[in-house]
């Protein structure tokens, strides 16, 4: 399903983590992948150091691992740049309990708030109120409680709030790269 155009999913990425001797959840690296490509625009081997460094090797086992790393960091730099507005964060999917996805929602805006408060207050001053306001809201949501129950409202709440991190990085990226992605159409001629 997810692997059509050799998409990375959260847990091809995990799997791939398991390889590399790692527990851990791929959701806070890819917080912070999102908001360093946002914020510095992430080089591809600064991106490998990082993701060696946080599963505690020296380098990616294999060249295929090596490649499907860099492969996640092009994905994501490709739908935060997309005209269609189609970016997704790397969490848990359906296949996951609620609970679980809820706590890689989580780790995903540790991840991304962590990158954030290391730019220091520099990047921020020219971010708008909108911005400002989302990034408050994430503040709230890394403290949210984790364990839900499996239940509709939970379901919803938390479809909400990953829609709110969705866009919160989206309008990071866009705010700072002026005109990437091109949403205005050719078409779109109404004056606003």
């Amino acid at each position: 399903m997810s692997l059509i155009n050799e998409r990375q999913d959260f847990s091809s990425i995990a799997d791939l983590f398991l390889l590399h001797g790692s527990m851990q959840s791929p959701a806070f690296l890819d917080g912070r992948l999102c908001a360093a490509l946002a914020l510095h625009d992430l080089p591809a081997d600064t991106w490998l150091e990082q993701v060696c460094l946080t599963l505690g090797v020296e380098q990616p086992r294999d060249e295929p691992s090596a490649e499907r790393f860099l492969a996640w960091r092009r994905q994501t730099l490709d739908a935060l740049t997309a005209a269609e507005l189609d970016f997704e964060p790397l969490l848990p999917d359906g296949l996951f309990s609620l609970a679980e996805r809820a706590q890689g929602l989580k780790e995903w805006t540790l991840g991304f708030l962590e990158v954030i408060e290391d730019a220091g207050a520099e990047p921020a001053e020219t971010w708008s109120s909108a911005l400002r306001e989302a990034l408050q809201d994430l503040q709230a949501l890394a403290t949210m409680e984790a364990d839900l129950d499996d239940s509709a409202e939970n379901e919803n709440d938390l479809f909400a709030l990953t829609e709110h991190a969705r866009l919160a990085a989206m309008l990071l990226y866009t705010e700072q790269h002026p005109g990437k992605p091109r949403v205005e159409n050719a078409e779109d001629n109404t004056p606003h």
